[in-house]
């Protein structure tokens, strides 16, 4: 499976590293805390903690112990966390991009720089239903904050799926787990999956939407009307 939105998708194409300082230092904190909490209720992690200059996540997997996400992008922050950390597969997340964050990091450790990532957001409004793709089905449900889409094709089969995650009086939701298999590729199910589940938020009261893009994933999102709020850099240990 090919996941459009996976933090770990291969970085190329024209949106590139080449724009990502022009949105240095912009981010919208409000719109960046959003994205945190609906991120870790989506993945089921734990509530984030305050830290000094942003939060702290246990996401609890083998693969992903724990995520740190800085607000405010600040060199001696980052150096200092990455001379101090040394739990393997964890990570360290800020808004600036990855060719600056690389010389950030303290000499001597093992920490890489992640894919870059853009933090995305949109104003979700009422539309019209999309007509459905030919030979798939949509289904959808909620529980616990998360909402779920997921397609299947005639034989039941997997073929596409994306949810959102946010408390139940939130404003802003986040959109997360975009993903399409390989063969059902080019089909418009990505498109199909996020505006339904757009349009299951705007019902519910909710007005902006927010994601974390790869350059992949960043293609669809600009042509569904999202656009590019911040860079957000990462660093896995």
């Amino acid at each position: 499976m090919s996941a459009l939105d996976s933090l770990t998708a291969p970085f190329s194409g024209a949106s590139g590293a080449g724009d990502l300082g022009r949105y240095a230092g912009l981010v919208d904190v409000s719109l960046a805390r959003a994205w945190v909490d609906g991120w870790a209720l989506s993945r089921g992690a734990a509530p984030p903690q305050e830290i000094d200059g942003g939060l702290l996540i246990d996401v609890g997997l083998p693969s992903h112990v724990a995520r740190y996400v800085l607000f405010e992008p600040d060199e001696a922050r980052v150096r200092r966390l990455t001379a101090t950390i040394t739990a393997p597969n964890t990570w360290i997340k800020t808004f600036v991009g990855p060719e600056t964050l690389s010389s950030w990091i303290a000499e001597g450790t093992a920490w890489r720089v992640d894919n870059p990532v853009f933090l995305m957001s949109t104003e979700l409004r009422p539309a019209a239903d999309r007509p459905a793709p030919e030979g798939y089905e949509l289904r959808m449900w909620s529980r616990h904050g998360i909402t779920k889409a997921l397609i299947v094709a005639e034989d039941g089969s997997f073929a596409a799926r994306a949810q959102t995650a946010a408390a139940d009086d939130a404003y802003t939701v986040v959109f997360d787990m975009v993903e399409t298999a390989a063969e059902h590729q080019r089909r418009g199910l990505g498109r199909w999956a996020m505006t339904a589940l757009a349009q299951a938020a705007v019902a519910r009261g909710a007005g902006t939407g927010v994601l974390a893009a790869t350059t992949e994933g960043r293609a669809l999102y600009e042509a569904l009307g999202w656009s590019v709020a911040a860079p957000f850099g990462g660093l896995v240990l």
